[in-house]
């Protein structure tokens, strides 16, 4: 496959990786900060298919591009950038990972709350403690991940 399209086969699934990431951290987090059990049911549920469907694939073709783009170019493995790049993918995948376990539980909580007309479990609010302290480190990783796609430093 042409370096061009792999590259941007590469580029389009970043953004959808990011702006997914983005997009659903917004509802997600301030949807709940609004307490209201009904719209956190809705936007959990739809939180966790729009990660289903463009994050998890967008997960795998990340490195596949990326990796067949070192390859295609001829870099270095062990340049210091492809090695940070790598570490800092894996790092966000390791903080992603908990994320989307506790929005499975978040939005069952959040369904049962809407159905049955109660307040969220404190369970809730722990794991959205969690989410957020995940989701920030998970961010800026991959924004340097960005920077360094970019930049490719020495």
């Amino acid at each position: 496959m042409d370096y061009l399209i792999v590259k941007w086969l590469h580029i389009l699934s970043s953004t959808f990786l990011f702006g997914t990431g983005i997009g659903s951290a917004f509802y997600m987090l301030f949807t709940s900060l609004s307490r209201d059990v009904r719209a956190i049911a809705v936007v959990s549920r739809h939180v966790v298919l729009a990660d289903w469907i463009f994050t998890t694939t967008t997960i795998i073709v990340q490195p596949l591009t990326g990796l067949y783009m070192i390859h295609l170019a001829g870099f270095a493995w062990t340049s210091a950038w492809i090695v940070w790049s790598i570490g800092l993918y894996f790092f966000a995948g390791a903080c992603w990972l908990p994320v989307v376990w506790m929005q499975l539980r978040m939005r069952d909580m959040a369904q049962v709350a809407a159905r049955d007309s109660t307040e969220l479990p404190p369970l809730y609010w722990r794991y959205l403690r969690w989410w957020v302290a995940l989701g920030i480190p998970a961010f800026f990783a991959l924004v340097i991940v960005f920077w360094l796609m970019v930049a490719k430093p020495a």
